[in-house]
């Protein structure tokens, strides 16, 4: 398993992303809990600890390593709307969009593969207990763009399970646990071949497809508008 603090520092120094260090879990004779200490927290081991964590976010390989050193348990949390945004999709669909990206030779940029967790879909940070997501990290500037491309493509923008996360929410990054139900991991890991990130207008209408294809397949399932949109 990588170790968290050498993948915070690597984040800063390799790919000049922001980092922040964020809550952690606490695993000893009782149940697995949140260090933020509230009972049955949404994003156990997985949030911000303090208000003004976006202010406090930094590139610098150096704060990273001090933060890590002083609390080397914490995850590792990446601020979206800075460096990149993300676009968030069901596991199913996001494994199909990137087979059909594959043959068409479009230009990935990485990928996280996330557990479910018990928050609520689409308020920052959320994935949703439904299950595994896949996040496409892409340009920023998707929140003002996913709505006009998506009803350009004919779906509205409550009709898709495919959400934009930019300024104001965040990601969490591999290695870190999200709670007891697995690791935050690289479907693409970050490269030099994937240091440039692509548009989102490169990625929507592959993605959308798959969205719409696992919307067919499970007609039940309704997608939560982005906090940002609400």
């Amino acid at each position: 398993m990588p170790h968290l603090p050498t993948e915070a520092v690597r984040y800063a120094e390799e790919r000049h992303w922001e980092v922040v260090p964020g809550s952690w879990l606490i695993d000893d004779d009782g149940p697995v809990r949140c260090s933020c200490g509230t009972p049955h927290c949404p994003m156990p081991g997985a949030h911000p600890t303090t208000e003004d964590w976006r202010r406090r976010a930094s590139a610098g390989p150096g704060v990273v390593r001090r933060w890590w050193t002083e609390n080397p348990k914490a995850s590792i949390l990446l601020p979206t709307g800075r460096s990149f945004d993300v676009l968030d999709v069901p596991e199913v669909a996001g494994c199909l969009a990137l087979a059909r990206m594959e043959r068409m030779g479009l230009q990935l940029g990485p990928v996280v593969a996330v557990p479910p967790s018990p928050g609520v879909p689409g308020q920052p940070g959320m994935y949703g207990p439904a299950g595994r997501r896949l996040l496409f990290l892409v340009l920023p500037g998707v929140l003002a763009k996913l709505p006009d491309m998506l009803r350009k493509l004919g779906w509205g923008p409550d009709r898709l399970d495919l959400v934009a996360r930019g300024e104001g929410d965040w990601i969490v990054a591999p290695p870190s646990r999200l709670g007891p139900f697995g690791f935050a991991q690289w479907a693409r890991p970050p490269s030099e071949l994937n240091r440039w990130l692509p548009d989102t207008a490169e990625l929507i209408n592959p993605l959308a497809y798959a969205c719409g294809r696992d919307a067919r397949v499970h007609p039940a399932a309704r997608p939560a508008q982005p906090a940002a949109a609400r």
